[in-house]
């Protein structure tokens, strides 16, 4: 079965008749739509979605792609991925190509980051790549200049670093979002290597990450609000957003800041200021062995005395 057939499977399973307006009577042996019900509700066969979802359509035009998207009540990000996974299969339009291997962040955009002392952010690339990051962010999270290049990643650090795990007061909530988030970035670049063996390696080391792989849950990123327990700082509660970095393929610039004059507002003071004591100057190339912020000594003693 092809990567279109199991999304389409696994978004009709998630679909009830209840939500259609269908009747439900009669005994389900599966959740969610029936074929029948989703081709009705499309108008095309059901013989049509067998065969899409089995893999053997030879084409299919935007109006039924369309058509299904609105009967199973997709998000415009999830519509999206439809359409590349039905480009991917070859049966709307030519295949999406591997990505491209560079990711170099601009000078400005390091500037840029550089200049951002009160606010953590980052540059995030394909696959959740690390791209680059000021001192802030990197007292938040983790000292990236001292992981090699191949672990400066956010989902395998939310997944596999377990003080970066420990981070996160909703950790099960974050981690859903960051696999649907990468889903979207497998239907962009299907063909990209990289995120193939990054998938593996996630798959067979963590449980959760590859039951909710199997899901088919796909997520464009987008602003919200997450909550941290940090080792120096404490409880924080800091606002994200995720802006596109122009010109500059697949870049995005991840920014948290916290309500003015709050509790997470003075959290975020308090670690800048450790920051600029503690983590030695940002460097984009491996340093020896992670050396994470709660074990450093000023850290344990700062935070003693809060």
């Amino acid at each position: 079965m092809t990567e279109l057939g199991e999304f389409l499977r696994a978004c009709r399973a998630r679909v009830t008749a209840e939500q259609m307006g269908l009747p439900t009577s009669g005994h389900r042996r599966v959740p969610g739509l029936r074929r029948e019900e989703l081709a009705s509700l499309a108008g095309v066969s059901v013989d049509y979605i067998v065969r899409l979802e089995q893999g053997r359509v030879k084409s299919a035009s935007p109006a039924i792609l369309t058509a299904l998207a609105r009967a199973l009540e997709l998000r415009p990000d999830e519509e999206e991925y439809l359409l590349r996974c039905a480009a991917e299969a070859g049966i709307s339009g030519p295949a999406k190509p591997a990505a491209p291997r560079n990711q170099q962040v601009s000078q400005a955009t390091q500037v840029l980051l550089d200049s951002m002392v009160n606010v953590p952010a980052l540059v995030l690339g394909r696959r959740m790549d690390i791209l680059a990051w000021n001192s802030l962010s990197a007292a938040l999270f983790t000292d990236y200049s001292r992981l090699p290049a191949k672990r400066r990643n956010h989902i395998w650090l939310t997944f596999l670093d377990p003080e970066v795990r420990g981070l996160y007061a909703n950790w099960e909530r974050v981690a859903q979002e960051c696999v649907a988030y990468l889903r979207m970035d497998a239907g962009r670049y299907p063909n990209d290597p990289e995120l193939a063996r990054l998938v593996g390696e996630l798959s067979l080391k963590d449980p959760d990450f590859r039951r909710w792989w199997s899901d088919h849950r796909v997520r464009s990123q987008r602003p919200g609000r997450k909550e941290f327990v940090h080792a120096v700082a404490g409880e924080l509660s800091l606002d994200f957003q995720v802006l596109d970095v122009r010109g500059s393929a697949d870049q995005s610039l991840l920014v948290y800041t916290a309500e003015p004059h709050s509790p997470s507002a003075q959290a975020l003071t308090f670690l800048a200021g450790w920051a600029a004591t503690e983590l030695p100057a940002r460097s984009t190339e491996p340093a020896g062995p992670p050396r994470r912020p709660e074990e450093a000594p000023a850290a344990r003693e700062s935070k003693d005395g809060a």
